[in-house]
């Protein structure tokens, strides 16, 4: 049987001043994806500061990162089920000298800048309910924290976490832009797909009929295909073209990074196929060339209403006042490579919003709430005697 502390008590145990300074303090300091050192170790100093075993695994140098993820481990002080609290360390840029602005409750940047609470606010939470077991000797069973590197771009920190350090086979992540008591049960799984088109040079002055036009093939192309929504479950799109060196050149070469995700696998595989043979078939037409590399980044999850986990998960939102809403998500998370790796996972709604802009912004309101939920994470997973 599961236990919960009296909720009025345990939300009044959370700090909103140091929650929201450690916040601000967190996003000053730089962690574009790739280089999350400074912050890596930054969290490290606070964890073992707060007593914890404290890990940092190999997989930034597998994936080109300057920092491994981080692992942090405290040893339950009563009978419960072990946890992982997890959330990201890596922001997307531009995050170089983020000034943080508060207006009305609400935190911005400057405008220069993206904020970086895509996904410090989910480590602030995490950090500010930890605190408060600590502080308070709140009864807790062991918890373990992931703080991951390298996820924007492809979840490759979770995918290279050193699970071999976990006991735990529950993970709560907090790093949905959704609002706080959404629980992301559904996520799609995504193929990346590299295209190189090639055709022929020739000067496009004298002799424009002698060459090939390798963005002619790719206008041919992208023009027969379906892209953006292609259904409820499944989008696509061409994130970036590159080629070509001079006006009067025919390109004779063009690059497209594109993907597409779904929460359904076979449909996945339908719609990237249909992108590469339109890519193929265009350039056979033009008389060039496609090659086209497809590559899955990570596999859907879809979550039981009667697993333990969502049941679970929907206690502990009802544990802090909300009314609890499971949803899908067209964005990938660590949750996806969680599940992927026998680790039941959902993704929690924190309630930061805009994010990869330059108005991304964080209410001081939903910053609390998601670290009581924190806090009713680790409460729940105690074991009543």
């Amino acid at each position: 049987m599961i236990q919960n502390y009296d909720i009025d008590k345990e939300v009044l145990l959370i700090n909103k001043e140091r929650l929201v300074h450690s916040f601000l303090d967190y996003v000053q300091i730089s962690s574009p994806t790739r280089f999350e050192k400074t912050f890596a170790q930054h969290m490290m100093s606070e964890l073992k500061s707060l007593g914890l075993e404290v890990y940092m695994d190999n997989a930034g140098e597998k994936v080109g990162s300057n920092a491994g993820n981080v692992i942090a481990k405290l040893k339950g002080n009563t009978a419960g089920i072990p946890v992982i609290l997890s959330a990201h360390m890596d922001t997307v840029s531009p995050s170089e000298n983020i000034k943080p602005v508060i207006k009305d409750d609400i935190i911005y940047s400057d405008g220069t800048t993206v904020l970086g609470g895509d996904d410090k606010a989910g480590i602030a939470a995490i950090m500010e309910a930890l605190r408060t077991v600590i502080e308070n000797d709140l009864p807790h069973p062991t918890l373990e924290i992931v703080f991951s590197i390298f996820e924007e771009g492809g979840l490759h920190g979770a995918k290279n976490l050193d699970y071999n350090q976990l006991e735990s086979k529950r993970a709560f992540v907090f790093d949905s832009s959704t609002d706080p008591g959404d629980i992301i049960v559904k996520g799609p799984a995504q193929d990346k797909i590299h295209v190189k088109l090639t055709g022929k040079a020739s000067h496009a002055g004298v002799a424009p009929e002698k060459g090939i036009s390798a963005i002619m093939i790719a206008s041919r192309a992208i023009d027969q295909m379906k892209l953006l929504r292609i259904s409820e479950a499944t989008t696509a799109n061409i994130g970036q073209i590159s080629g070509g060196s001079a006006t009067n050149i025919v390109m004779p070469e063009l690059i497209i990074e594109a993907e597409a995700r779904s929460l359904d696998h076979d449909e996945l595989t339908v719609q990237s196929e249909h992108m590469k043979h339109c890519f193929v078939k265009a350039a056979e037409d033009f008389g060039g060339h496609a090659q086209v590399e497809i590559k899955r980044m990570y596999n859907a999850f879809n979550l039981d209403a009667s697993s333990d986990i969502v049941k679970s998960a929907q206690a502990i939102v009802k544990a802090t006042g909300l009314t609890p809403h499971c949803i899908s998500t067209g964005g990938g998370s660590d949750t996806n490579v969680y599940n992927a790796n026998g680790i039941q996972s959902i993704n929690f709604g924190i309630g930061e919003k805009m994010a990869h802009t330059l108005n991304e912004h964080m209410s001081i309101k939903d910053l609390v709430k998601a670290s009581e939920i924190a806090l009713k994470v680790i409460s729940h997973h105690v074991t009543q005697s």
